[in-house]
């Protein structure tokens, strides 16, 4: 059995704060938390590389700031990564799929930074195993998830449950813990041999083992998850799916002092649940989580006397000198990239309206829907905006508009579904809607808090169809055929969408375990780049097959 084991987690005690300790004989732990970095090496916005007020070389000067704060004042200073790290930006995608050096610049930058450890996120992988287990054995550092174990076993999968680090005498342990809901997300292939267990439960086997049995002083959990209830008042705020449990993990896990989050991408701090200190700093390095412990010895033992969180901007900060130069050669190389000529386009792919995209047929989304039904040969495609910051595709295209455009490393399936299921595709894209006092169509908040969820709205091509959103959730569609014929609630149709869509991700829930007609294992990144060179000129097609409308007048 797992807990049997015993975890060494590279136990060390750093220099530091012994004269104030024996001085007033108290221990200070500042705890500086990174989550949902997502490939954001350095402040730059890839779309036109612009300055961006973001990035892990900023906060590295914050880091480097409280280390020289603890050291001054005799305290020290553990920094935890919480996950999805090593994807999201085009730096992050050219050095996983095209690139042949043999560090990932993420993890090269959190190594000489001399990160305590970092935990295992949904993104880490997708871009397969063999990536993930090189970003791993790459990594000065420790990587944790308690929770993701091999396959019929409680052995996690890679290497360490928790990290132990000794601080003036004090103990402090690191349980990392992955949200165990990504087989409902990721491509099959990438998770193969992996089980993903409950993380309350792992939590409620592995905490009394740390203070009982490694007689932590301090449990801090390391928690690639967000939050399924309002941290204030208890109060569900998304299905529960257990893709979120921060909240239960304090309610019902004993024995937590901190419980550092993320996944969501929130800006949390300064709350207590249930008396545990928690914090989620948002995404993209925009902002650094910070945590203060003051310990005191009492009963023989270190207790915590006071804790805090608060959140530190990287507003306004020089980004650090040490990791831009580090990152210089990836991005040099990844620059020239993303600067390739594909080809061109005749009419207009641009966003100027993100909600005007989603609310009417447009040539962007129809272009995107017709690569993935000429790729996969099905009759009928849906696909998203997948951010408002997407830019659309300008007169000449490079690999810089593409992945700006197409910014995760999603492959293609074609599932056969029926005309009911489609229906009810719909109808959860609907709920996407709401419509405001004055009749104008609004996104819904469901759909924005606490996080920005774009990508679970799809369009459609091959079918045709109208939305009321003025009408009750659920009752929405106004018009639906194919081929200009009603469709058929019990008949069968082959749909070509992402995987991620194709499992079942974002409550499409009708997806999940649909027959696999085709699985085509390339990125749409590359599909959309190959369509364009093979065709060099593509016109921009609007053919008016769906819309989205306040009160439907026939």
């Amino acid at each position: 059995m797992a807990l049997l084991h015993c975890y060494s987690g590279g136990e060390k005690t750093p220099q530091g704060g012994a004269a104030l300790f024996q001085a007033d004989g108290q221990v200070r732990i500042t705890i500086v938390e990174t989550s949902d970095l997502h490939g954001s090496l350095l402040p730059v916005r890839y779309a036109d590389n612009s300055p961006a007020e973001s990035g892990l070389a900023k906060i590295a000067t914050l880091l480097r700031q409280q280390r020289e704060i603890a050291k001054r004042e005799g305290g020290f200073v553990l920094a935890v990564d919480n996950g999805d790290l090593i994807q999201g930006t085009p730096l992050a995608y050219y050095h996983a799929r095209i690139d042949n050096r043999p560090a990932d610049p993420m993890v090269l930058a959190l190594s000489e930074l001399k990160f305590d450890a970092a935990v295992i996120g949904n993104h880490e992988f997708n871009y397969g195993l063999d990536v993930l287990n090189k970003a791993i054995g790459e990594s000065a550092f420790a990587w944790l998830s308690a929770n993701i174990v091999r396959e019929g076993t409680e052995e996690p999968a890679f290497g360490r449950p928790y990290v132990i680090r000794e601080f003036g005498g004090a103990t402090v342990a690191v349980l990392g813990l992955t949200t165990p809901y990504i087989p409902n997300w990721e491509n099959p292939s990438h998770i193969q041999g992996l089980d993903f267990i409950d993380a309350v439960e792992t939590a409620k086997r592995w905490v009394p083992y740390l203070r009982e049995e490694r007689k932590a002083d301090v449990v801090v959990i390391s928690y690639h998850g967000g939050f399924e209830s309002d941290p204030v008042t208890g109060v569900a705020s998304e299905r529960l799916t257990g893709e979120n449990q921060g909240y239960r993990l304090c309610m019902e896990v004993p024995g937590i002092d901190v419980l550092l989050t993320g996944h969501q991408h929130r800006e949390l701090a300064g709350l207590l649940i249930n008396g545990v200190t928690i914090v989620q700093p948002g995404y993209l390095g925009q902002q650094a989580g910070i945590v203060k412990l003051t310990l005191k010895k009492s009963g023989g033992r270190w207790r915590v006397a006071d804790k805090s969180s608060e959140l530190l901007s990287v507003s306004g900060i020089v980004p650090d000198p040490d990791i831009v130069a580090l990152a210089g050669p990836y991005e040099a190389a990844a620059q020239v990239w993303l600067d390739t000529p594909i080809g061109t386009i005749e009419g207009d792919m641009t966003v100027r309206d993100p909600l005007l995209i989603r609310t009417k047929d447009n040539a962007l989304i129809e272009f995107i829907n017709k690569v993935q039904m000429e790729t996969s040969g099905a009759a009928i495609s849906n696909t998203a905006l997948f951010t408002d910051d997407s830019p659309g595709f300008p007169a000449h295209v490079t690999m810089r508009h593409i992945v700006s455009n197409y910014i995760y490393p999603n492959t293609l399936k074609v599932i056969r579904i029926t005309g009911r299921d489609m229906a009810a595709a719909l109808e959860r894209n609907a709920a996407y809607f709401t419509v405001g006092d004055d009749g104008a169509i609004r996104i819904n908040p469901k759909f924005a808090v606490p996080k920005p969820q774009h990508y679970n709205y799809d369009m459609w091509e091959g079918i045709e169809y109208t939305l009321d959103v003025s009408r009750p959730e659920g009752s929405r569609i106004v018009r639906l055929t194919h081929r200009g014929q009603p469709v058929d609630p019990e008949g069968e149709y082959d749909v070509v969408m992402n995987n991620y869509r194709a499992g079942g991700g974002g409550d499409y829930t009708m997806y999940a375990g649909k027959p696999v007609v085709k699985d085509i294992p390339i990125d749409m990144s590359e599909l959309i780049a190959s369509y364009i060179l093979e065709r060099k000129t593509v016109k921009a097609t609007v053919d008016g097959n769906w819309e989205v409308v306040a009160g439907f007048r026939g």
